[in-house]
């Protein structure tokens, strides 16, 4: 099959989960397939090159993802009408498009109708009525484009049953095929741990949904309850680093908690995650977060908090894998401590969070992808 990404943002340029996901996706179908990325050209030297036997087509120069916080309207409509001329100068069976930010998703449409190819979507978050609380009044438009977008494709790949489950929701039955994100299992095993001693690490944006704060408030409320210095580590940066290091400095944590900021390399990153004893995301929005199954696979349980919009909760098998608390910075100080005071309690969520990420490996999710794709064109033939 010759197959193509479609999706702005680069992996290792731009490092999230989405970029992660397609990256090593992209480079295990190539061991059998014609594949190609279009994204937006990051590295130096021609718009197109070969990587680990993937084609990278860069259609433009970067531009800012995020502007005040926000994912870039601008950015995300100028990417989707450069990525044109290019895409359509390709036949293709398979073109794959990352649901966010949407407009790339019609320009993959336009091949659809265009070229012949079967346009699949990879869908990470519903965002529904949230619209309205991230852009007010304004979140009617972005509620209308996530709804024509779901209408677009006639198979979408949430990644994971609970992001199934919310499209479902919104109307869409037909043409869903779960394929969840993955771990390079073997390859995290090789990383040695970093020279630090952790008892909590936070890996990702520090936006205001992510709920740092909380995170803050538990390691003084811990600290407290073990009448003793916890240690935390918070690897990456965003619009909210300022604010969260003055509210760590009002809690009185400043001297336990460091700011890391944007680690570049992904061996520091994992290096950090296998020097800690509890992995917390408190965030009440995910998709199915690629740093919890990287601590999965490390053997470092994880804390999460039960919110209806949150697929963490996917992620994590309370009282097996981590635990699912309430979103209040007691409960997770509750959690904290228990992983913390109970050596047996934490020896076993650590044997459950690894045979989770062994489950997850790569080369076990691209298989299912390729079956996917392998069916959609078999069908539209």
């Amino acid at each position: 099959m010759k197959i193509a990404f479609l999706y702005d943002a680069v992996y290792p340029y731009e490092k999230g989960g989405a970029q992660k996901r397609i990256w090593e996706l992209a480079r295990r179908l190539a061991d059998d397939h014609d594949v190609h990325l279009y994204g937006m050209h990051y590295w130096d030297g021609p718009a197109v090159i070969e990587r680990e036997g993937v084609t990278l087509h860069g259609v433009c120069e970067p531009r800012e993802l995020y502007v005040d916080g926000r994912r870039s309207i601008p950015q995300a409509i100028a990417f989707a009408l450069r990525v044109l001329p290019p895409l359509l100068r390709e036949d293709f069976d398979v073109v794959d498009c990352q649901e966010f930010p949407y407009f790339p998703c019609f320009s993959g449409k336009l091949h659809e109708l265009v070229r012949g190819s079967t346009l699949v979507i990879t869908w990470y978050e519903v965002w529904d009525d949230y619209w309205y609380e991230y852009l007010g009044r304004k979140g009617l438009f972005g509620k209308a484009v996530e709804r024509a977008t779901l209408r677009l494709a006639d198979t979408i790949v949430p990644i994971s049953e609970y992001i199934a489950a919310d499209l479902r929701e919104l109307g869409r039955t037909a043409g869903l095929e779960v394929v969840e994100n993955g771990v390079d299992f073997e390859r995290l095993q090789e990383i040695p741990a970093a020279d630090a001693d952790w008892d909590v690490i936070y890996v990702g944006r520090l936006s205001e949904h992510k709920n740092v704060d909380l995170l803050l408030e538990a390691i003084a409320t811990a600290t407290t309850q073990l009448d003793r210095d916890l240690s935390c580590g918070i690897i990456g940066d965003g619009p909210e680093r300022e604010q969260l290091e003055a509210d760590a400095a009002d809690l009185g944590v400043e001297d336990q908690v460091e700011f890391l900021g944007f680690v570049e390399a992904d061996a520091d990153v994992i290096g950090n995650i296998k020097a800690t004893s509890v992995f917390v995301l408190p965030s009440i929005r995910e998709g199915f977060p690629n740093t919890i199954l990287e601590a999965n696979a490390c053997g470092v349980p994880s804390i999460v908090v039960d919110h209806a919009e949150n697929g963490s909760t996917a992620v994590v098998e309370d009282g097996v894998t981590g635990f699912i608390t309430e979103v209040s910075s007691e409960a997770i100080a509750d959690r904290i401590v228990d992983c913390l005071t109970d050596d047996d309690l934490l020896a076993d969520l650590s044997a459950g969070a690894k045979a989770f990420g062994r489950d997850h490996d790569w080369n076990v999710i691209v298989d299912e992808l390729e079956e996917v794709y392998s069916s959609v064109v078999q069908r539209e033939r």
